[in-house]
């Protein structure tokens, strides 16, 4: 009967309308997705669910009851590798207490660092002589290219003989050209020289320099400021290829198969005024530049002061060198 069929739908009796089903349906999915964002390695893994792993390896690292501090289980950064010991240079620095007539002074450049070593008195100053004409050269060659210029075949040449065999007729006809005096400001500005000095109208030999800034030129050389990028290898090239009275020195410290490595420039004069030798020494190595410098009375002759040079240096070699 029809009356019998009634619902009383107040008492959520009766069969369920297809909207209650449907929310039924949305609740239940709901719920799965849900589960499923809170599932480790789940595809649907939350942020939240995955900040306590490496997402990139998938693992789990959740705080556990034991209270342990999250942060005390982070990675810790990478300590930094030492970076390595530079190798020592050939020159250990020491007082030296020589038999050696007169005075004498010596610094040491390291190239790597920057840190000069040297005498007590490394600071005080000599004439230079013919040790300059690196310099000289050097000063010619950079401008002429700043110029836009190329030196001749006979010019280079000449720079060859005034390197090689300290030829002081070609250094006096360069000295000219790079404007005397304003030459060797330029290399106390340029080669950030303390100690040294010009010497007005007296020529360049007379040029005042310390072993201290004979270290720093020969620096100023091997960098490039001094001959500029164009010059820079063929002057050093010549100066390891110094020959005849010039090839004294430092280099003759090493054993025979370093020495053609090691680029140089000497000067050697008597100087009757002071009625002393001043003999000078400048030698650039991979690694290090180095100047020597001795003063003796005049009658002792030039072979004491070369040798002085090679012995001072044969002091201050570590051993094995």
């Amino acid at each position: 009967m029809a009356g019998n069929r009634r619902v009383d739908r107040r008492n959520g009796g009766g069969e369920a309308s297809p909207v209650r089903l449907i929310a039924v349906a949305v609740i239940l999915i709901g719920l799965v997705l849900v589960s499923l964002r809170l599932l480790p390695g789940s595809p649907f893994e939350s942020s939240a669910a995955a900040q306590w792993g490496d997402a990139g390896s998938g693992t789990s690292d959740r705080p556990t009851g034991s209270g342990t501090d999250r942060s005390a289980r982070q990675p810790s950064s990478p300590s930094p590798k030492p970076s390595p010991s530079l190798e020592p240079l050939p020159f250990a620095a020491k007082d030296l207490d020589l038999n050696i007539e007169g005075w004498y002074s010596w610094s040491v450049l390291d190239r790597r660092t920057g840190k000069i070593i040297g005498s007590k008195n490394m600071g005080e100053t000599s004439t230079t002589a013919s040790m300059i004409k690196a310099w000289i050269v050097a000063d010619y060659l950079r401008r002429a290219a700043d110029a836009g210029q190329t030196p001749s075949d006979a010019k280079l040449a000449d720079a060859t003989r005034i390197i090689r065999d300290s030829d002081n007729t070609r250094a006096e006809q360069f000295y000219n050209q790079v404007d005397r005096e304003a030459s060797i400001k330029r290399l106390i500005s340029m080669c950030k020289l303390t100690d040294s000095s010009v010497a007005p109208d007296k020529g360049w030999s007379r040029t005042a320099l310390s072993p201290r800034d004979t270290a720093r030129m020969g620096n100023c050389i091997v960098t490039g400021t001094a001959a500029g990028p164009k010059w820079t290898k063929w002057l050093l090239n010549e100066m390891k290829l110094v020959r005849g009275a010039g090839d004294f020195g430092i280099r003759k410290a090493f054993p025979a198969s370093e020495q053609k490595k090691i680029a140089i420039k000497n000067g050697w004069i008597d100087r009757t005024k002071e009625q002393e030798m001043h003999i000078n020494c400048l030698a650039i190595g991979d690694t290090w530049t180095m100047g020597v410098m001795v003063k003796y009375p005049i009658n002792m002759g030039y072979d004491y002061g070369m040798k002085n040079c090679e012995k001072i240096t044969e002091a201050l070699l570590r051993p094995g060198t």
